[in-house]
């Protein structure tokens, strides 16, 4: 491999799901200024995710019903008013 292709400040780094609190533990270069306490009792950095494999519809298996019906009609209602 080509040397000084990759990072060099890879560290652990917490990922946390913001829509059901799912965290974990991982090597990141990401930068973020805030931190958590981690399990182990140590402090990691913090990124915040909106989603993740734990609330994705394809890995939990659930459908989540999109009301495009209703954005279709507010679209129409917001451009209907500039005629």
């Amino acid at each position: 491999m080509k040397k000084g292709l990759h990072p060099e400040n890879y560290r652990f780094v917490v990922f946390k799901d913001m829509s059901n609190g799912y965290s974990f533990l991982s090597r990141s270069t990401s930068p973020t200024k805030e931190t958590i306490k981690w399990e182990d009792g140590n402090e990691y950095p913090l990124i915040k995710l909106e989603i993740s494999n734990m609330s994705h519809p394809f890995f939990t298996g659930q459908n989540v019903l999109v009301d495009t019906a209703g954005r279709i009609d507010k679209f129409k209602k917001r451009y209907e008013k500039k005629k």
